[in-house]
């Protein structure tokens, strides 16, 4: 598992910096004498990169090797997060953002794919679940570290910290990843890389801009009319190319359908409540940003919990159960959440959230070790850069969800200025009803789906019980040739 443990700690330095930042935003605007709102463009700048550079990340890593990428990108962000931590101005900022982006973008995905090509099947869930745990992590150990760092050292540190990760990272990365790489590699889709970065930027754009009042409507409108465009230029284009970049055939295997968009769906939820639960322990309870941060940690305590137990789950449940019925509990939890309010015991609003970090983290789990449970070896890259940049994307539309429905439940209500806890139950209402509705997704998968990953191999036996038949291996049906050799 050291594999796995490498590339988790570069991507939970990823998930925590992308955190992190919004809480320190007033003391940076502060110390550059910047606009907080205007200071914006330095989030947005970093998904612009992301946006460009993910899906060309597949080509790039089996064209150069996946350890030489990799370790570049950790050294990209690391230069990037130095860059950031010493300037002096608002627009050397954004640039440095632009460089950390262009790291993350390939840090991510090329990250995933070293360690699906090094993992064998059978052990893949287990390495799932520390793979899970960054992206749980992040988003919420960001809001009380950068209050942390902010209140009493500096804001700076809040790029700083990733300094000795990075550094830890290139040599763990140089000592004991191997460098993959295809031998016979088709040319770059360069159309096709020009296109989906024209569609990913205004959609990603669009959403995290929708609804929070930091572009005019107009804008927000053209951004995502200008990647709707794109999309469909590029859809266009793939059908007609030998080799497109984004490789949507790969939606024809169940598996990663499912795992894609309905993970995608559930993201809705997952991506909004980051956004959503601080802004309503500030907002609506009084509390600090430090204080909210300490409340919404235990989020992480209970995902963490269930990287122990996700394994021998979806052994004894399979795939499909497991994640029909979490989507189910996990959409409940965050409509839960909207019902929270300054009152309630804190102990009881731990408790939940506690429960909801469970139930998020078997869901994490389940769909990215689903997604790629039959994906041939040759096209592991182009499923890794399809999947993160979907991941990316429905994490954007969950946050534009989240803040669009909060500012119409302000509208309605008058157009306050001020904000109360129970104007923030129609946002997680909504947003709890696109992870739920995931579950219809994963109806269309076969009880067996993902058996070999997972080691579910219960409902085979039991259906032919039912239908009368016995119990002995079909020797006709390879897959039960396998099984029957297992």
């Amino acid at each position: 598992m050291l594999i796995p443990l490498i590339v988790a700690c570069a991507l939970f330095m990823e998930n925590l910096d992308s955190s992190v930042l919004a809480t320190a935003l007033p003391s940076i605007a502060a110390s550059l004498g910047e606009n907080p709102l205007r200071l914006n463009l330095a989030i947005t700048s970093y998904l612009f990169s992301l946006a460009v550079f993910i899906p060309v990340s597949g080509w790039v890593a089996d064209r150069f090797g996946a350890r030489t990428v990799f370790r570049a990108a950790i050294a990209v962000f690391t230069i990037g997060s130095l860059l950031c931590g010493a300037t002096d101005s608002f627009w050397t900022l954004v640039g440095a953002r632009v460089l950390q982006g262009l790291g993350g973008a390939m840090m991510v995905p090329v990250g995933r794919l070293i360690m699906l090509r090094a993992v064998p099947k059978a052990e893949l869930v287990r390495a799932m679940t520390w793979l899970t745990v960054p992206a749980l992590l992040g988003p919420i150990t960001g809001p009380p570290v950068g209050g942390f760092l902010t209140t009493y050292l500096s804001w700076r540190w809040i790029f700083w910290i990733n300094l000795p990760i990075g550094l830890l990272g290139i040599l763990l990365v140089t000592l004991f990843i191997p460098d993959v790489r295809e031998e016979k590699m088709p040319p770059l889709d360069a159309r096709g890389f020009l296109l989906s970065a024209t569609a990913l930027t205004g959609l990603m754009f669009g959403f995290e801009t929708l609804g929070r009042g930091l572009l005019p409507n107009s804008a927000v409108a053209a951004l995502l009319i200008v990647g709707a465009i794109g999309s469909g230029l590029y859809l266009y284009h793939a059908a007609r190319h030998a080799h497109p970049l984004i490789d949507l055939s790969l939606l024809r295997i169940p598996t990663f359908r499912a795992g894609v968009l309905g993970g995608s769906l559930f993201r809705v939820g997952v991506g909004a409540t980051p956004f959503l639960l601080p802004l309503m322990l500030q907002l609506g309870f009084g509390l600090s940003a430090f204080q909210s941060g300490s409340i919404t940690f235990v989020s992480a305590a209970g995902s963490m919990t269930m990287k122990m137990i996700a394994r021998p789950i979806l052994r004894r449940f399979g795939f499909r159960r497991v994640l029909i019925s979490n989507a189910l509990i996990a959409g409940g939890s965050l409509a839960i959440y909207g019902l929270f309010r300054p009152q309630d015991s804190y102990a009881l609003i731990m408790g939940l959230l506690f429960f909801g970090g469970i139930s998020r983290s078997l869901q994490f789990t389940s769909v990215n070790t689903l997604a790629v449970a039959d994906i041939p070896h040759e096209q592991m890259s182009r499923a890794t850069s399809f999947s993160s940049m979907m991941q990316q994307l429905s994490l954007s539309l969950g946050v534009g969800i989240g803040a669009l429905t909060l500012h119409l439940t302000l509208a309605f209500a008058g157009g306050r200025e001020s904000i109360a806890a129970g104007d923030f139950t129609p946002a997680f209402a909504v947003v709890s009803l696109a992870s739920a509705a995931s579950a219809l997704i994963f109806l269309s998968l076969s009880h067996n789906a993902g058996a070999e990953v997972s080691g579910h191999k219960l409902f085979a036996p039991t259906q032919r019980l039912r239908q009368g038949a016995p119990l002995e291996a079909d020797n006709d049906n390879p897959k039960d040739q396998r099984n029957a050799a297992e």
